[in-house]
């Protein structure tokens, strides 16, 4: 999978950038990478991807919010077994979804990731995983799968057929149960390496991984007239890369990931736009 070695040619050590600002509570920072958070509807769960300060041996942790403090991240009961790993979670916006990837179906080993796909159930827990079907999945791998407002899902890949080294699709789902695959296109897919993305709510804002020369970073584009616009780089190290961006749920700011010197990967939070609602991410405080 190109992700990992893209990634680990990268030195780890980093100052912040001035306009994102660290966002780690205790309960969920240490000294490994946390990366990928997604968020209960109601704040009071997080989910994440914790990986080893390399970026690899990657596993999902949920918390929850209890007497105003974060827990002690746990796996989750559909975590998959070593030496399988799952990566990238999502929670959708009404909660009865949560996407993530995973190699539990190479039975020879391999690290190709695909997309799976958990409901809830009963008692708030959450029901045996499900592997997305082709054209969702592909031959290659997929990465960071997201559903926006309207049920269709974006997502990296470098299957075959692509415009470059990976891009960005969107998999719409038909009422038949079949999905259409469809590539973003430029200039959102690139000949260069585009990995990872996050849509909006509202669908008029993405932001995408991409290495388009030294390292990853994340660009921001916005919908004018049914067409994507790029808007530039989102401001973040320059020396390391950014990876696993999120949106809030209106759209105005980004929580995301990147090295910060000794502590490995930590999450930064930056402003999109203004007027974002500065009660996000969700704080887990005292009533």
């Amino acid at each position: 999978m190109k992700r990992t070695a893209l990634l680990l040619a990268l030195p780890l050590s980093a100052i912040a950038a001035e306009t994102p600002q660290r966002w780690a509570p205790a309960a969920l920072a240490s000294d490994q990478y946390e990366s990928s958070p997604t968020f209960s509807p109601d704040g009071s769960e997080v989910y994440f991807m914790r990986s080893t300060a390399q970026f690899s041996d990657w596993r999902i942790l949920h918390s929850r919010c209890v007497d105003g403090a974060w827990s002690s991240p746990q796996s989750p009961g559909f975590a998959a077994k070593p030496p399988a790993l799952d990566a990238d979670p999502f929670v959708s916006a009404d909660g009865r979804r949560l996407y993530f990837v995973s190699t539990r179906q190479n039975r020879d080993g391999g690290d190709q990731l695909d997309i799976w796909r958990t409901t809830r159930i009963a008692g708030g827990g959450w029901g045996a995983p499900e592997r997305l079907p082709e054209p969702v999945n592909s031959a290659g791998s997929e990465l960071m799968p997201r559903e926006d407002a309207n049920g269709r899902l974006v997502f990296g890949s470098d299957r075959p057929g692509g415009n470059g080294q990976g891009d960005i699709y969107f998999a719409t789902p038909l009422p038949d149960g079949r999905w259409r695959v469809d590539n973003a296109g430029p200039p959102v897919s690139t000949p260069a390496y585009e990995y990872e993305a996050d849509v909006s709510r509202d669908g008029n804002s993405l932001v995408v991984v991409a290495n388009r020369g030294a390292r990853s970073h994340l660009y921001r584009y916005t919908r004018v007239d049914g067409q994507w616009r790029e808007r530039g780089r989102i401001p973040s190290a320059d020396d390391v890369f950014q990876v696993g961006p999120l949106h809030s749920p209106d759209g105005r700011r980004l929580l995301f990931a990147q090295a910060d010197g000794a502590r490995s990967g930590e999450l930064f939070v930056a402003d999109l736009d203004a007027g974002a609602d500065t009660a996000w991410p969700p704080r887990c405080a005292p009533r």
